[in-house]
């Protein structure tokens, strides 16, 4: 018996993969390598690598096409369908959020170390304030939580008047996500 909701479902879908799209293109953008290469291991561009690597990722793991056959008729199996395809758009958005989250943060590192140092070099003058912006950043990085994540952005689905009455819970976007590790 159909609920007569795949319509909602496949929008859905198609919101969550256009999130998706638009965080692919802010990850692909930002720069993973200093001007100056000694700068290279430095926290905040080791974070901007990290970034570029989990953005390329989760954008090339497979999809997650084992659907149990549906009772009830094509428009069931539509139904169980769109619910997989719906989780695994969830939880790339997710992903992607959680990588653009952690390459802002390195970003506002970049230009708080590029107002330190003034075009010039680390030197026992400034050790103690590059020090303090790496902490900040270590700060920043452990506060983009899943869950912190997770609220936000269903938070900013309700406030837009977004369909949100199927999404997976936290614990099934963190399974997939488990699930898709290397």
């Amino acid at each position: 018996m159909a609920d007569g909701l795949n319509e909602y479902r496949t929008a859905r879908v198609a919101e969550l993969l256009a999130d998706f799209r638009t965080l692919q293109y802010y990850i692909a953008a930002v720069p993973c390598n200093p001007a100056d290469m000694d700068d290279y291991y430095t926290e905040g561009w080791a974070a901007l690598r990290q970034c570029a690597i989990d953005g390329q990722h989760i954008l090339n793991c497979a999809a997650d096409v084992t659907v149990p056959c549906a009772s009830g008729g094509p428009d069931e199996q539509a139904k169980a369908e769109l619910r997989q395809v719906l989780l695994d758009a969830y939880a790339r958005r997710h992903e992607g959020q959680k990588i653009y989250l952690r390459q802002a943060a390195a970003q506002r590192w970049v230009d708080w170390r590029d107002q330190i140092l003034m075009g010039g070099r680390p030197h026992s003058g400034n050790q103690q304030q590059l020090r303090l912006v790496d902490q900040q950043l270590r700060a920043e990085l452990a506060n983009i939580a899943d869950e912190v994540v997770y609220s936000e952005l269903q938070a900013s689905d309700m406030t837009i008047g977004r369909w949100t009455a199927e999404d997976p819970s936290l614990r099934a976007v963190q399974r997939w996500v488990r699930t898709r590790r290397c």
